[in-house]
């Protein structure tokens, strides 16, 4: 079954490679590229939710397609709680399959592009010195220039220049591109309310 699986998706042009065991796939998992699990949910070893954790506890961010002969509520429910993009009950057609595997495949390249960006964001934020860090965290949340220099204790000419080096080094053009680069982090929990001017 698992050799059919790999030459159908190899014959619709898809860089497919099977494994044997859990331990064999875990030990040339890649964390840092884009694709998807079809995972059984019993294996030799353990069960496909083991696999599960262990990626989980890895970091690695792979879409997984559970497939199973005996699917219960339950267990689709375990699965999909955990973070499964599909659960599968054996005999599949071949274009349910692809199309699942397609859709998993997407949404990974999108995620991929996401987390690569917001490296790219935190690398920016690491450049910052320290005075221009607290006057970042200050702007985001809706401060202005004259309220940044009484909180920071120093004079607003003094803010208004670092502020021009955060957007340098931030590579924002304006307090809301600037805001949404800071979102994309997590540092704006909630932008109701602020003021950007």
């Amino acid at each position: 079954v698992r050799a059919a699986m790999t030459r159908l998706l190899r014959a619709e042009g898809l860089d497919a490679a099977g494994y044997a065991d859990a331990a064999s796939f875990l030990e040339q998992v890649c964390a840092e590229r884009p694709g998807c699990l079809l995972l059984d949910v019993n294996l030799r070893q353990g069960t496909g939710f083991d696999v599960q954790e262990a990626l989980a506890r890895r970091g690695v961010h792979l879409p997984i397609i559970f497939m199973t002969g005996y699917g219960t509520i339950a267990m689709s429910v375990k699965a999909m709680k955990a973070g499964a993009k599909e659960f599968l009950t054996k005999p599949f057609n071949d274009e349910l399959l692809l199309e699942v595997v397609r859709d998993a495949i997407e949404q990974a390249g999108q995620a991929y592009a996401q987390r690569q960006r917001q490296a790219q964001i935190a690398q920016r934020l690491a450049a910052l010195t320290t005075r221009e860090r607290e006057v970042l965290d200050l702007l985001i949340q809706g401060r202005q220039s004259k309220q940044v220099a009484a909180l920071l204790g120093t004079r607003e000419v003094t803010v208004k220049v670092h502020k021009k080096h955060v957007m340098a080094k931030m590579r924002a053009r304006t307090l809301v591109e600037l805001v949404n680069l800071c979102t994309m982090l997590g540092m704006v929990p909630d932008l109701a309310g602020l003021e950007l001017t």
